[in-house]
């Protein structure tokens, strides 16, 4: 099976696909055309969320699951990624089952919001292996991160190499995880309003 004609509806009868998702996502471009190879339509879509349960699933399960043939499916799957739509393909590991037993939120507070000051606190947040995510954000705080270590020990080095060393952090609030009630980077895909 090869693409399917324009209008189709991926995975008809399979229930895969939830009613009202027909359409299509136009991803920007350098030069902000809009071309047929970056666009997302209700076919890649489903394979998005396919590929979110698990990445590792064989193409033709996917293309069962969606209502494609197993080419159309890699062909969608390389324009997915060369578009930048899917960023990376990760294990995703247990923080504790590596000895990173702590998890930490963490709010900064910036002297200074020049931005040249601030693209260099954002460089010093992402080089920093710690930092799972760094956030820049509106509020009281300028950044919100999220940092995993294995102990408090390590989190008060770290702290004096990201925030103490650093002339432009006016303050930084940390709050410790008691638990990990939900963790992931899965996006709602094709979901509507309430």
């Amino acid at each position: 099976m090869n693409d399917p004609p324009a209008g189709a509806v991926p995975g008809a009868g399979s229930g895969s696909v939830p009613a009202g998702t027909v359409g299509t996502l136009a991803l920007p471009t350098p030069s902000g055309t809009t071309t047929k190879q970056n666009v997302i339509d209700n076919f890649d879509l489903a394979i998005l969320r396919e590929l979110q349960r698990d990445n590792q699933t064989p193409q033709r399960l996917i293309a069962e699951a969606v209502g494609l043939s197993a080419p159309a499916v890699q062909r969608r799957i390389r324009k997915l990624e060369d578009s930048g739509a899917i960023q990376a393909n990760v294990a995703v590991i247990d923080p504790l089952k590596v000895g990173q037993h702590i998890t930490l939120l963490v709010a900064v507070e910036m002297e200074s919001e020049h931005s040249e000051m601030l693209d260099a606190a954002k460089a010093s947040f992402a080089a920093a292996p710690e930092v799972q995510q760094c956030y820049y954000v509106t509020g009281e705080a300028d950044f919100m991160l999220i940092i995993v270590v294995p102990s408090m020990a390590d989190y008060e080095l770290l702290t004096k190499r990201l925030f103490f060393a650093n002339n432009n952090v006016k303050r930084f609030r940390t709050s410790v995880a008691m638990d990990r009630v939900k963790v992931g980077l899965s996006v709602p895909i094709g979901m509507t309003g309430p």
